[in-house]
């Protein structure tokens, strides 16, 4: 009976669903939705099932907040994770780039105060104080404490020295500045080289020029005492004596020039006055004893009034223009006794002024304009030329010195009568030999004279210059 009931009410149902299916006006879709896994549930346990899977969603979304905060992802009203909605940021920075906390706490304040994360050395304007040491430290060292921290420059030995030292030297001949090369060897840790200082000054000086040599005794009396002490010169004599023999190899004139450096190192007081004497009888080389003797006789001479300090003389534009102006007309009237010209030109090029040469050409015409004969016309006339062609006065000062002599003629003409014709002879001659370009003899002055030409002129004085 139970199982004809069972079926019964079986058919009773598919009946009914049928009837359902048919007409859908007996039971509402609603209740067939409130069927999950064959359970029915109420509308309450419904709304707590749908709570659920959104609290799971934002659970979601929010532990990778971090990754894809700049990216857009949001929650519809529906608890659905939507992607791809980009948010425009307000500030100009990229949000990957904001240091604000990203979990939406706190008050929006940067992290640490703008001096936290990577690359950041703290707030924009801090200053760091010195750290105190912490003695409690595991990694503290008492003997550290009072340690001093200096930098040390090693000794040069002396391969490195003469690399070092000889282009400061050679520098100094250039400008002339003692202070900067004492600056220079200050900086540098000498050593045991620092007495060989001198020597090397004193070589390289063999091999330049006067003024270099007068360059270098200044630099030797100026080191003296703030960089070099009066020992420290003496074993750099001893040992200019001892090399003596290799130094006239390269310089002939080694002894006579060394000796006149010791003078001036004695005149200076850089050496005592006892240390030529203490030579004496202990000298086996040659050139040291010619050295020694040099030395001792301008020291001797120097009592009779001459002056050590001067015998290099003064380089270029150190020397006055008078004196230059001096020397030149020296040079000039012993050229004429002499009549040697390579000794002219060797004597004008250690004047080391060749932009002073245009003084030379107008002494030198003006002595032919003052002198008698033809003997100083043809001589000076004969060296113009020499010094024309081996370039050591230029086209430029032979030019100025010659339109000097334009300029001056008419007050020469005061003390000589006869300086413009004899002028006018030495232009043409010049010409002539090539010294002087046709443009230059134009510009020569030629003096007006009176003269009356004939008596049909009705004795009219005209000017006629010849």
């Amino acid at each position: 009976l139970c199982s004809k009931h069972s079926k019964a009410q079986d058919l009773s149902d598919s009946f009914l669903s049928g009837e359902e299916d048919n007409g859908g006006k007996l039971i509402s879709n609603k209740n067939i939705n409130n069927e999950i896994n064959g359970n029915w549930l109420s509308s309450s346990s419904n709304n707590i099932h749908e709570a659920r899977l959104k609290a799971k969603a934002k659970r979601r979304l929010r532990k990778n907040s971090s990754r894809d905060s700049g990216r857009g992802d949001s929650l519809s009203d529906n608890g659905d994770v939507v992607r791809g909605t980009t948010v425009t940021p307000t500030s100009p920075k990229s949000k990957l780039l904001d240091r604000k906390s990203r979990l939406g706490k706190g008050r929006g304040l940067p992290k640490k105060g703008g001096a936290g994360g990577k690359g950041v050395w703290g707030r924009s304007g801090e200053v760091y104080e010195p750290e105190e040491v912490d003695e409690k430290d595991p990694n503290y060292d008492e003997a550290q404490e009072n340690c001093v921290y200096e930098t040390m420059v090693p000794p040069l030995d002396e391969r490195d020295f003469e690399k070092t030292v000889t282009p400061i030297v050679q520098e100094y001949f250039e400008h002339g500045d003692t202070n900067e090369v004492a600056d220079l060897l200050a900086e540098l840790n000498l050593g045991p080289m620092q007495s060989e200082v001198p020597s090397l000054a004193v070589s390289l000086a063999l091999e330049a020029k006067a003024s270099h040599r007068e360059l270098t005794s200044r630099l030797l009396a100026d080191l003296c005492g703030p960089v070099l002490s009066h020992s420290d010169m003496e074993k750099s004599f001893d040992k200019l004596l001892r090399e003596l023999s290799d130094l006239v190899l390269d310089t002939p004139g080694a002894p006579q020039l060394v000796g006149q450096f010791i003078a001036r190192a004695v005149s200076d007081q850089i050496l005592s006055k006892s240390y030529i004497e203490g030579y004496k009888g202990r000298v086996d080389c040659e050139y040291s004893r010619a050295a020694l003797d040099r030395a001792a006789v301008l020291l001797k001479m120097s009592m009779g009034g001459l002056r050590i300090e001067n015998q290099w003389g003064a380089g270029g534009g150190q020397r006055p223009v008078m004196q230059l102006i001096k020397e030149m007309n020296l040079l000039l009237k012993e050229y004429i006794l002499s009549g040697d010209s390579k000794e002219a030109e060797r004597c004008l090029r250690d004047l080391e002024v060749p932009h002073f040469h245009h003084e030379f050409v107008y002494e030198a015409i003006v002595m032919v304009l003052e002198s008698k004969g033809e003997k100083t016309f043809k001589m000076v006339l004969q060296l113009l030329k020499s010094l024309s062609m081996s370039s050591i006065i230029t086209v430029d000062q032979m030019r100025r010195g010659y339109e000097r002599v334009y300029m001056d003629i008419a007050e020469i003409n005061i003390d000589v009568p006869r300086a413009y014709f004899i002028l006018e002879q030495f232009v043409d001659k010049s010409f002539s030999m090539g010294i002087i370009d046709v443009k230059l003899r134009d510009l020569c002055p030629c003096r007006g004279r009176k003269r009356f030409v004939s008596e049909g002129d009705g004795g009219v004085v005209k000017l006629e210059s010849y």
